[in-house]
């Protein structure tokens, strides 16, 4: 009994500051051990491969606006209406053979003509005068449009610049293939049936992959490692072969 009494226990205020340092020590290593997984996971998703490179949605690919809307049919109303629209112009004037300006000319004639007759006859009819709203275009758009114009115009310039260059010999295979493969789609249909084919493809293309994207990406990934080995070998015989000029410091 005396030697209980000697060695009394161990104060509370010490089991309670033991019991939080091991807690403190059980929640950071379980926090360590959270922070451990998204890593772990964001690894993960950036070794799986996606075509072009991408590293965001598809949808922010396009801009994440109001015409990624339409490419990737969120409004399936405004999709189907400007898919509809193009049909019809293409059908209108290629298969109808009508022309642009006939077109605008007697749209105008008609236009002229109803709003004319209706402010004239209104009396008669017994009805209101047309309301001819004034139009003012706003001059911001236009600017924004013609910048970005510029923007992707200069830098064609300067992607050229370097082509003609004679400094990579890569690039200026590539340029010359895909102008050539332009210009035999070019001698299949004119500008406006190829401008109408774009805009198809447009609007299926983006969306089957947004939706199969797990399935088109390896698939890719396997076509692209084809394309390197091809080309590896390619390079290996006939363009390590060719005399380039080196280039200039």
């Amino acid at each position: 009994m005396a030697e209980r009494e000697e060695n009394p226990a161990e104060p509370p205020m010490e089991k309670v500051s033991e019991k939080i340092h091991d807690h403190d020590s059980s929640s950071s290593s379980s926090s360590d051990s959270d922070n451990e997984e998204p890593a772990a996971q964001s690894s993960v998703k950036a070794d799986i491969y996606r075509l072009f490179g991408r590293e965001r949605p598809v949808h922010q690919v396009f801009g994440g606006g109001k015409p990624a809307d339409v490419f990737l049919w969120r409004n399936k109303k405004i999709s189907a209406g400007v898919l509809g629209g193009a049909t019809a112009i293409w059908v209108l004037f290629e298969l109808f053979e009508y022309h642009l300006l006939t077109l605008v000319c007697h749209t105008l004639i008609l236009a002229l003509a109803i709003l004319f007759l209706w402010a004239n006859a209104h009396t008669f009819i017994k009805k209101a005068p047309p309301c001819i709203p004034e139009v003012h275009l706003p001059e911001e758009p236009f600017l924004q449009v013609a910048s970005a114009f510029r923007i992707e115009l200069n830098h064609a310039f300067a992607v050229l610049r370097s082509i003609a260059s004679g400094r990579d010999l890569k690039s200026f295979l590539m340029a010359i293939a895909a102008l050539w493969v332009l210009s035999v789609v070019g001698s299949w249909c004119n500008f406006l049936t190829l401008f109408y084919i774009a805009l198809v493809l447009l609007h299926i293309l983006p969306v089957l992959y947004e939706k199969y994207e797990d399935k088109i990406d390896p698939l890719a990934e396997k076509a692209m490692i084809e394309i390197k080995k091809q080309y590896a070998v390619f390079d290996a015989k006939v363009l390590s072969k060719i005399p380039v000029k080196a280039k200039r410091v």
